[in-house]
């Protein structure tokens, strides 16, 4: 025996054959943590196996999933929230904290089984985790669940997981706890070892024997090494060397069994602690496995089973307590062996019994009563207080006899009788006799949004009728309506629904266990529930990333916060206080601290829906205040059209009419031409040149609006505008006098720039800036290549361009300024007085009169 198996065995409760006598039965002491029954073996290898086979632990480390597990074992099982250091879950999974804290839990938060809030020190580091096994927390109370662990098996996976992987403490007053198994196993790969070693041993029998995989496996490697890698999930070469690490350690050991003639038959994979918590040793086993080997049972590999030799495979009760057939302990390729099925201990059937498929008084209750003759009850009366007569057949009235043939089928005749037909889509259901029910649709709306949204709950619609589905149809719309506007993408509310509903379903067991589908989809599978005031929180997660609620960690991290201070606030006010009056009093100022909140909460509340109210008050007044603006502003419009014209006096005209107003526009473009005109043809300082030049303009654009009113005369038919009246003509007339004078004015303004840009004024301006040009670094070495001439050439157009807009704005300016009438001045005082002192006032003038 190794030393390990040993150590376990020192530990093995001692088995006895003798009953207990009468009386009160003693108290019995906790056995040995490996010393696991059939049940509970079977109990937490399938929450452990459940554990590791959650979606959001998919490709994940060793490391990361041992994490897992080492959390589910520590779980309270009142609360439900795991307080560790990072430092310790790093010794419970064999790594070093810096690992722990930079690979594990960041793993630990984005895989969404393990909800982790990490609390801060004085300086702002970690110091410790507040985690949650969230797999477990959705299976509390849910009947069957494989995860709906009870306390006591809570403990028991504990004591499990410390019995082979704890890493050891020395307590204050000098104890020491030793470390499990393969506690002293740390640094690289010891995830993993540890991690194997505990699946090993949930899978290990009291002999300590594991049930090897079945089918074909590489024999280079063996059926013990590609069952350790069946279980972690890795190559068999892996698996290889891991069960070679724990082989060194002493916690496994391959036994090879021999045949009679001596040569090497099948192997056996052993756990020599799980064998030592039961009082066995491995040599027991093996001794037995030899016994087996010899017994005629096992078929010889070349003599084939008879009809009634047919190996049957190997069972064994699973968690559910169903006995689900498994051909992991199928031996080597070669040999075959007629197991003996291993019956299951309590196992409740999940099918209900069955008919025996066609014997005599099958079906007729438990009083097994033979029937009577053919006629019997058939000649009773229908309305006589018999049994038989309680419940009978809607056309009972109307039947034959047995051996008549009807003319005319019964149904039929009710059918004409009534006039109502079912529709191909309604169903009518008798419910006590009295009342028909409408069944609802059987398929989902054909709306592609509400089908995916309502996609989860297919089954449960099937039992809802034509009006829960119309209500349940018009609560999906409202939350996919709610959906479309949180979310950033509006198409993706329908699946966002889906996942909700199928959320919900994995809490309640599924839809077998909703007794009401219609109140459990209204009110709690279609319902956001918010953790928070936000809107994209539902369950503590956000809805359009699906991460976890920031704010909701807010209001966490907030309230303990709170607890903390309260707390310090109780240890200086009240120190000395014993644990329980301390907790009380914690309690009754955290729960007035609750009611103080929940009191500011009310009234920011109706803070709030003042404010809005007055908001809305504003913003009624302030639309009432536009409406009467617009009003005035539209009466103002209408009197201002009713004014005649200035000009020729046409009745509602604005103030101006259309004629006048191009009239009076080309007034100022043939003024504005002649200046133009005048800045480069003229001296500005001479007023004589400067008006004989504008005549010439006005004389050229006169003649330019007659000559382009005749030719729109030649191609406009004069009836046409006699019909349309002396107005029409005259705003044509108009028009056409302003759209010329705007074309001269044009061409006068471009030739104005081409004769400014020939100054010399222009000219110099051109060539500093083509100097310029070429003088800068990237063309100085080469001043006549093609780009430097471009770009000289570019710049002194720019430059002659500029000068000569600067230059007619300069003259146009000098122009319109002698164009500009002097202004009158006033007559000094000096002058006035005389002038006013002479006038007799207007007393002297009434006595003159007189």
């Amino acid at each position: 025996m190794s030393a390990v198996a040993a150590r376990a065995a020192a530990f093995a409760r001692p088995r006895t054959e003798s009953f207990a006598p009468a009386g009160p039965v003693p108290e019995r002491s906790a056995g040995h943590p490996l010393s696991l029954g059939p049940d509970a073996r079977a109990r937490l290898g399938g929450a452990v196996r459940m554990l590791l086979d959650t979606a959001g632990l998919a490709g994940a480390s060793d490391a990361v999933r041992l994490a897992v597990l080492v959390l589910a074992s520590r779980t309270p099982w009142e609360t439900g929230v795991v307080e560790i250091r990072t430092s310790e879950l790093g010794r419970w999974i064999g790594m070093s904290a810096s690992y722990t804290a930079s690979e594990v839990v960041p793993a630990l938060k984005q895989s969404g089984v393990v909800s982790v809030v990490a609390t801060e020190g004085e300086f702002r580091e970690n110091t410790g985790l507040e985690c949650k096994v969230l797999p477990l927390w959705a299976a509390q109370d849910v009947v069957g669940h494989p995860l709906s662990l009870a306390k006591k098996e809570y403990a028991t996976l504990q004591r499990l997981l410390e019995a082979v992987m704890a890493p050891g403490w020395k307590h204050r007053d000098g104890r020491v706890t030793p470390a499990g198994l393969i506690g002293t196993r740390t640094g690289r790969a010891a995830a993993t070892d540890r991690l194997a070693l505990l699946l090993l041993v949930l899978e290990a029998r009291e002999t300590g024997r594991v049930r090897q995989c079945g089918g074909t496996v590489d024999t280079k490697r063996g059926r013990a090494a590609a069952t350790v890698a069946r279980m972690l999930g890795c190559t068999a070469s892996a698996g290889e060397r891991v069960l070679e690490r724990l082989e060194d350690r002493e916690l496994v050991l391959r036994v090879r069994l021999k045949t009679g003639s001596g040569l090497a038959n099948r192997s056996r994979l052993m756990v020599p602690a799980v064998a030592a918590a039961h009082g066995r040793t491995v040599g027991d086993d093996v001794q037995e496995d030899r016994a087996e080997d010899l017994e005629p049972e096992f078929s010889d590999p070349d003599i084939a089973a008879g009809p009634s030799e047919t190996p049957g495979p190997a069972m064994e009760p699973q968690v559910s307590g169903v006995p689900v057939t498994d051909e992991a302990d199928v031996a080597e390729p070669d040999v075959a062996a007629a197991l003996h099925t291993d019956h299951p201990h309590l196992v409740t059937p999940v099918v209900p019994p069955q008919l025996s498929g066609g014997f005599s008084g099958e079906g007729r209750g438990g009083e097994g009563r033979r029937p009577g003759r053919a006629c019997v009850r058939e000649d009773q009366d229908v309305d006589g207080e018999t049994g038989a007569a309680g419940v009978r057949n809607t056309t009972a009235e109307v039947s034959p006899l047995r051996g008549e043939k009807p003319i005319k089928s019964p149904i039929d005749e009710q059918e004409q009788a009534g006039g109502v037909t079912a529709g191909a889509g309604v169903r009518l259901t008798v419910v006590g006799g009295r009342k028909t029910q409408q069944q609802g649709r059987s398929e989902l709306p054909g709306d592609l949004d509400l089908r995916v949204a309502l996609a989860p709950v297919s089954w449960l619609w099937t039992k809802l009728n034509r009006w829960q589905q119309d209500n349940v149809a018009k609560a999906a719309k409202a939350e996919l309506a709610q959906l479309r506007q949180v979310l950033e993408w509006a198409g993706q509310a329908p699946s966002v629904l889906a996942s909700r509903l199928t959320s919900r379903l994995e809490e309640t067991g599924g839809e077998a266990l909703i007794a009401r589908p219609y109140g459990w989809i209204t009110h709690r599978g279609l319902v956001r529930r918010p953790s928070c005031s936000d809107v994209r929180c539902d369950d503590g997660a956000r809805i359009d990333t699906g991460a976890v609620c920031d704010n909701c960690a807010n209001v966490v991290h907030s309230r303990r916060a709170w607890r903390v201070r309260i707390a310090a606030q109780v240890d200086q006010e009240l120190p000395g206080l014993e644990t329980d009056a301390r907790y009380r009093e914690i309690e009754a100022r955290m729960r007035r601290h609750a009611e103080a909140e929940a009191a500011d909460f009310v009234s920011r509340q109706a803070e709030a829906q003042e404010r809005a109210e007055r908001r809305a008050a504003a913003r009624a007044e302030a639309e009432a205040q536009a409406l009467v603006e617009r009003e005035r502003a539209a009466a103002e419009a209408a009197a201002r059209q009713a004014v005649a014209c200035e000009d020729c006096g046409r009745a509602r005209s604005a103030g101006l009419c259309e004629a006048c107003d191009h009239r009076r526009q080309t007034e100022a473009l043939i003024g504005e031409a002649g200046l133009l005109a005048a800045t480069w043809s003229a001296d500005p300082s001479d007023q004589v040149a400067v008006a004989a030049v504008a005549a010439e303009v006005r004389t050229a654009i006169e003649d330019a609006i007659a000559a382009s009113w005749a030719q729109f005369q030649q191609i406009t038919d004069p009836a046409a505008l006699a019909a349309a009246g002396s107005g029409a003509v005259e705003d044509a007339v108009t028009h056409n006098a302003m759209l010329t004078a705007e074309s001269a004015a044009a061409e006068y303004r471009h030739e104005a720039l081409v004769m400014l840009g020939r100054s010399e004024e222009a000219q110099a301006e051109a060539r500093k800036a083509y100097a310029t040009e070429l003088s800068k670094p990237w063309f100085r070495a080469v001043p006549d290549s093609d780009d430097a001439q471009r770009a000289a050439t570019e710049a002194a157009a720019t430059a002659q361009t500029r000068t000569a807009e600067h230059l007619l704005a300069v003259r146009l300016e000098q122009l319109h300024t002698l164009a500009r009438p002097e202004p009158v001045r006033s007559a000094p005082w000096s002058r006035r007085l005389p002038e006013l002192a002479a006038r007799p006032l207007d007393g002297e003038a009434l006595e003159v009169i007189a």
